[in-house]
């Protein structure tokens, strides 16, 4: 019996260990129609930008406004723009926000408020954060 216990208690462990974070997904932002897959890289959150106005009137659209010169032929479809989030079920720390309207790469947060709502804060410095609320694509 003791055996069964301990066979079941694994199963269960490795099943909850394999289970998707609950941020994973795609999102939309709040602005230019944006659409953001965020999945699992490894211990942390990435987040990729799938889509958005711009991409789906010009899909060649590039990185143009990167602080890197290096970087600003890289395209804006697939672009990775959250980076390294730790932690869960409900909330990431220590991750990066890349935002390619400015080209800027600010320190970030991400709070799930609800199954559907997300929170995501990138800062330059703290206080000084901007929080936008993301809401799950169906």
């Amino acid at each position: 019996m003791k055996a069964l216990f301990s066979v079941v208690a694994a199963a269960m462990t490795l099943a909850s260990a394999a289970a998707a974070s609950p941020a994973e997904g795609l999102w939309r932002t709040p602005t230019r129609g944006g659409q953001v897959r965020i999945a699992e890289c490894g211990a942390a959150l990435c987040g990729r930008l799938v889509g958005s106005d711009a991409i789906t009137a010009d899909p060649t659209l590039a990185d143009t406004r990167n602080k890197d010169a290096a970087l600003r032929t890289r395209p804006l479809k697939d672009l990775p723009l959250l980076q390294g989030f730790a932690g869960g079920p409900a909330e990431w720390k220590g991750g990066t926000v890349y935002n390619p309207e400015d080209g800027g790469t600010y320190r970030g947060s991400i709070k799930l408020a609800d199954p559907d709502t997300l929170r995501l804060t990138g800062c330059i410095v703290f206080p000084l954060c901007k929080t936008q609320t993301w809401k799950r694509v169906k």
